[in-house]
């Protein structure tokens, strides 16, 4: 085994994290909590955890005047918390897979449940939530009534359909993964198989040149991998409408929960009738980008579909967002203007080699900081332009009325 490497300026950096105000509770009695944000580089999984215990109260940050955590600070937190929820309980797996979360997590969705996971590893990444007491979901499922399901059932989780996928390429020697459908026919073949995939008997016909020699039981494999690969292609999100339901069907009002999603984890909150103001009850996720760190009206998103087209932010009290504006989130144009002008300083001094190289790696580092903060920025100011647009377009005309497909409660 290697030795460790040195801890750099960028490791460094990326390892320490602001926080941002919001308040949190019920209706009546909302408190104030410091959350965690994120730059692009953070570790979802571990800030997730440490965010939802921090809105249960199981750990604390202090003093409050602190504005960033770092990861060895925010480990120990999390470590006293398990002792003290497991003093009788060994919960050494859970803190061994504690460092592995800044790199993510083994996590191996089951697409008939959204509480099932299938451990992945040593299965630590699974005992770490069940220790601190946080729920893990996910909304990618399959239809019960759709063509994927029974196929489905057979791979019932990323991990085993996957294999399927490449068992299926190996045995067709490369044609499947490469092709579009390595089977196809002018009469028969694997179209017949993906419309009724549960059929193991139905298969490329003995005519098909690349389906030649496969016996019943790989001809049935094939069927089922055409069927996985469609629901894999259409579900990049992670995300399916059906899932989406289920969630909002199963989680109770006020519960926070880990949300698996884009193979990223999120923080995520069913809010009920009686707590709900401004946008309404349903599902949100804790918005943690570093990016709104300075946005105090930016605080939770709406989950309200499977592509984030009709995402809605809003604030503490789940009001719609109106973002301070300028071209960073929470900066007016002024201060906008004068970091850029310490930044081409900053360029000016590297230039002319007045600084060290490390104090020119940490202007770069946060060169490429502000550069990324202002490109989110802009995504989301054309996200809302978009939405905006698309509610005007929606509005129902006076001689008709018009309606929504999916409105989840």
């Amino acid at each position: 085994m290697s030795e460790p490497e040195a801890p750099t300026i960028q490791s460094s950096a990326a390892e320490v994290w602001g926080l941002k105000e919001i308040r949190y509770g019920p209706k009546d009695n909302k408190k104030a909590f410091k959350v965690i944000t994120q730059n692009f580089n953070g570790p979802c999984s571990f800030i997730a955890i440490c965010n939802i215990l921090i809105l249960r109260g199981d750990i604390v940050i202090e003093p409050r005047e602190r504005k960033s955590v770092s990861y060895e600070f925010l480990s120990q937190l999390v470590a006293e918390s398990l002792l003290l929820r497991s003093p009788e309980v060994d919960i050494s797996d859970a803190l061994s897979i504690m460092p592995l979360t800044q790199r993510g997590m083994d996590l191996n969705p089951v697409f008939t449940s959204p509480t099932a996971f299938r451990p992945g590893g040593s299965g630590g990444e699974l005992k770490l939530f069940q220790h601190v007491g946080i729920k893990l979901v996910h909304g990618w499922l399959v239809d019960p009534g759709s063509q994927e399901a029974t196929a489905l059932e057979r791979s019932p989780d990323y991990d085993s359909a996957a294999a399927l996928i490449a068992e299926v390429d190996h045995f067709t020697h490369g044609q499947f993964v490469v092709e579009e459908n390595p089977f196809e026919d002018e009469g028969e073949g694997a179209q017949a198989n993906a419309a009724s995939p549960s059929s193991s008997s139905a298969g490329p016909s003995s005519s098909s040149g690349a389906a030649a020699g496969l016996s019943q039981e790989q001809q049935g494999k094939v069927a089922d991998a055409i069927a996985v690969r469609e629901f894999l292609q259409h579900t990049q999100s992670q995300l399916t409408y059906h899932g989406l339901f289920q969630l909002a069907s199963t989680l109770e009002p006020g519960e926070l929960v880990a949300l698996f999603r884009n193979s990223h984890l999120s923080v995520l909150l069913k809010v009920g009738e009686d707590s709900a103001e401004g946008v309404g009850a349903g599902l949100y996720t804790l918005v943690t980008d570093q990016v709104f760190i300075k946005e105090p009206s930016v605080v939770w998103e709406r989950l309200e579909d499977v592509d984030g087209g009709w995402s809605t932010f809003v604030d503490s009290e789940f009001v719609r967002a109106s973002p301070a504006g300028g071209d960073f989130a929470g900066q007016t144009a002024e201060d906008t203007l004068r970091a850029m002008e310490v930044l081409e300083q900053q360029f000016q001094d590297m230039d002319m080699g007045d600084a060290s190289a490390d104090h020119e790696l940490a202007r770069q580092l946060q060169a490429e900081e502000e550069y990324h903060a202002r490109q989110a920025q802009e995504a989301y100011l054309k996200k809302q332009k978009r939405l905006n647009s698309m509610r005007a377009e929606a509005q129902p005309k006076p001689q008709k009325k018009k309606s929504r497909d999916c409105i989840v409660m």
